[in-house]
């Protein structure tokens, strides 16, 4: 991490479908080995699956389910003379939504359904219905910030 200036945000697209950023991000989360367009069917082969099974608009399912995922505090690490505390702290918005999609991909890609089509939209399902192992992931971490509170004064 450079000390000296802040890295430029890199400025992406909306994706082709719905024009959304969130998406195009969560698209470039899953994309392996610069495969854009096998990221793109996956992500909108489990929308379309989503719509089959809830009867409802994918893209505001896709976005409670970011919303169910994504922590409000989390602990970080701080060294305070020999000593190791997790100290509490709140997610900046941005750390929060990356947070929220990097764990609904990895929680998606854990799951034992065939194809990743299959998985991604039984995890966005679960996780908008607040269940499943990307909330469960996200009430981990609540639990933990919550357990260290008392270590809330070394803040910085």
């Amino acid at each position: 991490m450079s000390r000296r200036h802040k890295a430029e945000k890199r400025e992406i697209l909306p994706d082709p479908k719905f024009g959304d950023l969130v998406l195009t991000k969560f698209m470039n989360a899953i994309m392996e080995h610069g495969k854009k367009s096998v990221a793109e069917r996956i992500v909108y082969g489990a929308l379309d699956r989503v719509e089959e099974k809830a009867k409802s608009e994918p893209l505001a399912l896709f976005r409670q389910a970011l919303e169910n995922v994504a922590p409000a505090v989390e602990v970080r690490s701080r060294r305070v003379g020999g000593a190791t505390y997790q100290v509490p702290v709140e997610v900046r918005t941005e750390r929060r939504q990356a947070l929220a999609i990097r764990w609904l991909i990895d929680a998606a890609r854990k799951r034992n359904e065939n194809t990743m089509v299959d998985r991604l939209s039984g995890e966005m399902l679960d996780a908008a219905n607040s269940r499943g192992s990307a909330v469960k992931k996200r009430e981990d971490t609540h639990k933990m910030a919550e357990a260290n509170r008392a270590f809330s004064h070394y803040r910085w």
